[in-house]
């Protein structure tokens, strides 16, 4: 490989590197929110998280440039092309994460019953937990090359998803109040929305392993039953 070549796709994994640390901050400042069992945001973390929202938006416009000119102009084969078709994938899915901080964010001024608030909190953190250990995992099984990790976070994905279900059942046990009290509904239907984007953020760690394992052996497992891997 010649020197310009090479120096193009380390360049463009240390982008990466870097807007993968950006979106892991975004789950780490979510996490101090739902932590804090308050629905009142602090308006320093919320300044922050939504700046860090507009940086996002501009570093994936200019990483997937990036990714796209660096194949075009210096032409990598093989297993260096698999990587930065992956390497763009993952951008997108972390991109997609960064956007459901955001969704998530917005979500929970707009519970009204702070009963129902209280009685998810420590499983919606749990769940959150979980799923920011995914993301985290996926994006080291390609920063590492460890192959494990991918597999690891592909196998978690079913967790998360049990996790929810369990969730919405425990609202629904233990609030003991009228279905048809409009605001206890609003409510439930703004916190499953968080519940929900958490599960997609797990979602989009898995296809950020998912192209790992593309990326350090060119193999697509994207469709394949999970106990073929």
């Amino acid at each position: 490989m010649n020197i310009k070549k090479e120096n193009a796709i380390l360049e463009v994994i240390e982008k990466f590197s870097d807007y993968s640390e950006l979106i892991l901050h975004q789950l780490t400042l979510l996490e101090k929110i739902i932590n804090s069992g308050s629905q009142l945001i602090p308006s320093d973390i919320l300044e922050e998280i939504m700046s860090n929202e507009e940086k996002s938006d501009k570093f994936e416009i200019k990483l997937s440039e990036k990714i796209i000119n660096t194949i075009v102009l210096q032409q990598p084969l093989a297993s260096d092309l698999r990587k930065l078709m992956a390497c763009y994938q993952m951008v997108i899915n972390l991109e997609r994460i960064g956007d459901l901080v955001i969704n998530i964010v917005n979500f929970i001024p707009k519970i009204k019953d702070q009963e129902i608030y209280g009685i998810m909190t420590d499983v919606i953190y749990n769940m959150l937990i979980v799923t920011q250990n995914m993301v985290q995992k996926s994006i080291l099984s390609f920063t590492q090359g460890d192959r494990e990790y991918a597999i690891w976070t592909i196998k978690n994905d079913p967790v998360v998803d049990e996790m929810n279900q369990k969730l919405v059942k425990k609202v629904i046990s233990k609030t003991g109040l009228p279905e048809e009290t409009r605001q206890i509904l609003l409510s439930f239907i703004h916190t499953n929305s968080i519940i929900s984007s958490i599960e997609r953020i797990a979602d989009h760690a898995t296809n950020v392993a998912e192209a790992t394992i593309y990326a350090l052996d060119g193999t697509d497992i994207r469709h394949q039953n999970k106990e073929e891997k």
